[in-house]
């Protein structure tokens, strides 16, 4: 009887490396399928069009992290289900982390650490002495509702908006932070904008009353 179960499995490549999937053991990941999103991202370039709308005022001398290969890190990092720029710590000796964000010597230079990713973060629309890279919130909107747009084959006849926000639950005393009655902790509470499934703006604050808590539960 003829067996045909496939072993192997051949990826996009790295620079010069091939990117290969089978069972032979050697270094094992338990975030595999991250090579699958990979391919994905290739083919529609999401992190590259999201990159496209940063800035990068540092002196190129001194870069040692490309903002691409940090935008890809902390971008798969979060699809693998890492939110926590702690876990960078321990993430950014990672092989396939490595090659999911583009680092060209794979095991020889680790990725950005906490503070790097946390600055990228906190971009700003004008550069200070930490803060060079500069991210335009207009571009990031303009990207969301170009991808709207190409998620459809053709125009539809009618679109329905959806506006809500989501907590963010806060634990610390970070800038910004406001007491939500309804969701009884401290969060950020950003306000999203979907059609369907489809995510069309985000971010947008909008003020919350800062009220004690008893007040709150009053």
């Amino acid at each position: 009887m003829t067996e045909c179960n496939q072993i192997s499995f051949g990826f996009t490549p790295h620079f010069s490396r091939k990117v290969n999937a089978d069972f032979a053991g050697g270094q094992i990941s338990s975030d595999g399928g991250a090579l699958l999103l990979r391919e994905t991202e290739r083919r529609v370039d999401v992190i590259g069009r999201f990159t496209a709308c940063f800035r990068d005022r540092r002196h190129p001398c001194y870069i040692t992290h490309e903002v691409r290969e940090m935008i890809s890190q902390r971008v798969y990092s979060l699809a693998l289900g890492y939110e926590d720029l702690n876990d960078q710590e321990s993430l950014r000796h990672d092989p396939l982390l490595g090659l999911l964000a583009g680092k060209r010597k794979l095991g020889e230079e680790p990725l950005a650490g906490k503070s790097t990713l946390n600055r990228l973060e906190l971009s700003e629309k004008e550069a200070s002495r930490y803060k060079k890279i500069l991210c335009h919130a207009d571009a990031v909107d303009g990207l969301l509702v170009d991808l709207f747009l190409e998620s459809y084959g053709r125009a539809p006849e009618c679109i329905v908006l959806d506006l809500d926000v989501t907590d963010l639950p806060l634990h610390g005393h970070q800038e910004g932070r406001f007491f939500h009655g309804y969701y009884d902790h401290y969060c950020y509470l950003p306000l999203y904008i979907f059609c369907a499934s489809r995510c069309c703006a985000c971010g947008y604050g909008r003020p919350i009353r800062m009220l004690p808590p008893d007040v709150w539960r009053s």
